[in-house]
């Protein structure tokens, strides 16, 4: 327990300063980039009068370290400002959005991890024979496959026609309950999940094989210890050590790939937020998408090191 209080502890304390990075960043690129946002919101046919109206409301005739600062500050209370006009909180706009984002990278976290690991485990216990030579194909196909033209495939197939599977998109109405949400985010979230369990089913497979050649699994066998009891027991568990610290770095191209898969399928997720605030030259509404996608993906990571820490607890140097 020790060594996981010390592990919770050094990740939270790195994180002010990853927060101080990412908002950094998308701070500098903004303000750099092309584009006036006083323009981008009043139009181009506003006087000059109304846009300088505008940038002393919203202090973007500051210099930028004075707007950078005041935006650290607004931060520290949660305080994302508000977005171009029409105004509103962008706090508010992100805790709307948010928790749809969370639940389609879930849902697709969800079937990368049963994918890769009903395949690679199969793929270890065939090694060089025809169900392993069938998954390799799969995974190579697999991770070539780009998440948006997955989507777009899946739609032509199973949503478009005379008898669709399933919905081309948008969101569960609030009468369908469980049966409608799992039916408008199947196919997003296979189009999520088919790229990353492809990267996962050859790590899975690659420590199954390196697991199942060691000394310990052919005592145990020939000790008359039955071998689907090793593999479930044994084997699968000190196999995963790696698969979960892989596992941990892809929840963040999830997390991004989840920001254009609900593009193509018209869900009002992030995506929608952060493809409205670039557009717009809204410095405060993508600086609160970003950071939220980032502070997100270091908890979860941080969550994947205890998991990696509790499957293998021979570990001490964290």
């Amino acid at each position: 327990m020790g060594t996981l209080l010390r592990l919770l502890l050094r990740r939270l304390a790195a994180l002010p300063l990853m927060i101080l990075g990412v908002t950094f960043l998308v701070f500098v690129i903004l303000k750099l980039s092309p584009g006036d946002e006083a323009t981008q919101a009043l139009g181009e046919g506003a006087s000059s009068e109304a846009k300088e109206a505008y940038r002393a409301e919203r202090g973007l005739n500051l210099s930028l370290p004075v707007q950078y600062v005041a935006f650290l500050g607004r931060l520290l209370t949660l305080d994302f400002g508000v977005t171009t006009p029409p105004s509103r909180p962008v706090a508010g706009m992100i805790a709307q959005a948010f928790p749809l984002t969370l639940q389609l990278t879930a849902f697709g976290v969800l079937i990368a991890v049963v994918i890769s690991l009903v395949f690679g485990v199969l793929g270890a216990l065939y090694r060089d024979r025809l169900p392993d030579q069938l998954i390799r194909v799969f995974s190579i196909a697999a991770v070539a496959t780009p998440s948006f033209w997955l989507g777009i495939l899946l739609i032509q197939w199973l949503a478009l026609g005379k008898n669709p599977l399933f919905p081309s998109g948008g969101m569960a109405g609030p009468g369908e309950g469980l049966g409608g949400w799992l039916a408008h985010m199947t196919l997003p979230a296979f189009a999520l999940a088919i790229p990353v369990s492809a990267s996962l089913i050859r790590v899975v497979r690659t420590s199954m094989v390196e697991e199942l050649d060691k000394d310990y699994v052919r005592t145990a066998i020939g000790n008359g210890v039955p071998r689907n009891e090793v593999i479930s027991r044994n084997v699968l568990r000190n196999a995963l050590v790696t698969p979960v610290t892989v596992l941990g770095l892809r929840i963040g191209y999830l997390l991004g790939g989840a920001v254009v898969i609900e593009m193509i399928f018209s869900l009002p997720g992030m995506g929608q937020l952060i493809l409205n605030g670039i557009t717009a030259h809204d410095t405060n509404l993508v600086q609160g998408v970003v950071l939220a996608i980032a502070v997100t993906f270091v908890l979860v990571n941080i969550l994947v090191d205890l998991v990696y820490l509790l499957i293998n607890p021979r570990i001490r140097t964290v």
